[in-house]
């Protein structure tokens, strides 16, 4: 008798709309309780270590160490899906951060730590390079940017829920250790309901590792800009808007709201511009026409920083626009993707994505800081006037030509 395609690690070759319907809700559901316990575990690590006296250079130093891990995996994750299969790629990026996150509770060490972090952000950045590329796998093409969005969406509340529960429980007795530990066993659970799909078309063709990276981003350069606008303005400024509450005077509580202003903003717009982009007549145009309307808001509101210091009040609907608009441009960017690409140059053009994204953020969370220390009422307002800038060029210039 022979053995089965699974036995030979082959995956199926078809999806019924049933199946397909079942891996949407897998990976929804799987991300959910995945990324709540790992936006509960960050702060708390955090917390952790400045409850030891470590100081606030070396608490920074291991907060970066998550961006840290995505750059380093990114440019090889279509290669590793290339090697080991989609599947039991979901399966090594799924399992790692359940095991990593055992370990806090075995050791103090530092070093570690380190080392555990590390480890559990590679396995994130995978995991989120094969999360959407699964997403765009098993969406129906004609209600893409409604299930993109959706997902966008999802990413958001768990940045609140996340937050919220350890607030909830506190750090004391491991009780927020052992939630984490049980929203990340979940999240793995349910990673076992994501249906086998086919090998993708371009299995042992296609390039990867830096080539694919580099061929992906001749295909899309302007895509990808968009999408280091988008991390630029959503991700790397939200981590930096307690720094410009406190610099207008405002109480740290007042301070801290600007984040979760920042990301209802994302939550509040992220579907609805899914679902709008996937009912214009030509959706690739009508992507287009939204990123620049989202773009030109980015713009305006970069330009009223400059009022700042005389309308400090400014800052709650400037917030509100930097998490909204930059977090739609990145769901619209990848929907753009999704909607032309399959197999690894899918996954290649995803990780050129995510790349890109987060380069966006670690720029502006870098800069920022020395900016408002510096001139926070020119120097700070000019870059951010001209990133928007550049990034509504990049979208209307090849409309106009």
């Amino acid at each position: 008798m022979r053995p089965s395609l699974e036995s030979q690690g082959v995956e199926k070759v078809s999806l019924s709309r049933a199946q397909a319907r079942q891996g949407l809700t897998a990976i929804f559901g799987s991300t959910l309780f995945e990324m709540t316990g790992i936006m509960m575990l960050s702060p708390l690590l955090i917390l952790l270590l400045k409850q030891a006296d470590v100081s606030t250079t070396v608490a920074g130093l291991f907060a970066a160490a998550s961006w840290l891990g995505i750059f380093l995996v990114t440019p090889f994750a279509s290669l590793i899906t290339q090697s080991l299969g989609r599947r039991r790629c979901l399966w090594l990026a799924t399992l790692l951060p359940l095991l990593t996150s055992t370990g806090y509770l075995l050791t103090d060490n530092l070093a570690i730590w380190f080392a555990l972090e590390l480890i559990a952000s590679v396995a994130g950045g995978l995991r989120w390079v094969l999360a959407e590329s699964y997403i765009a796998e098993f969406a129906p093409p004609e209600q893409m940017g409604r299930y993109v969005g959706m997902y966008a969406t999802l990413m958001g509340l768990t940045f609140v829920i996340g937050p919220a529960v350890l607030a909830w429980v506190g750090t004391a007795d491991h009780i927020a250790f052992w939630i984490v530990i049980g929203l990340l066993a979940t999240g793995t659970a349910l990673t076992v309901l994501v249906p086998a799909i086919q090998p993708a078309a371009d299995q042992h063709t296609s390039l990867v590792g830096w080539k694919g990276l580099w061929h992906a981003l001749s295909l899309h350069p302007l895509v990808m800009l968009v999408g280091f606008v988008g991390g630029f303005f959503e991700l790397g400024l939200s981590s930096i808007l307690p720094l410009v509450g406190l610099n207008l005077h405002l109480d740290a509580s007042a301070s801290a709201l600007l984040v979760a202003l920042s990301g209802f903003g994302g939550i509040l717009l992220a579907m609805p511009s899914g679902m709008l982009a996937d009912r214009f007549a030509n959706p690739e145009r009508g992507r287009r026409r939204l990123m620049g309307v989202l773009a030109f808001a980015l713009l305006v509101s970069a330009l009223l920083v400059l009022a700042l210091h005389n309308w400090p009040g400014l800052v709650w609907p400037i917030a509100l626009i930097w998490g909204g608009a930059g977090g739609t441009l990145y769901t619209l960017t990848m929907t753009d993707i999704a909607a032309r690409e399959k197999g690894i140059t899918l996954v290649n053009s995803t990780s050129v994505l995510v790349l890109s994204y987060t380069l966006g953020a670690l720029v502006a969370s870098s800069l920022s800081g020395a900016l408002i220390d510096w001139s926070p009422g020119l120097a700070f307002p000019v870059v951010l006037i001209a990133v928007a800038f550049t990034g509504l060029l990049a979208i209307v210039w090849p409309t106009r030509r």
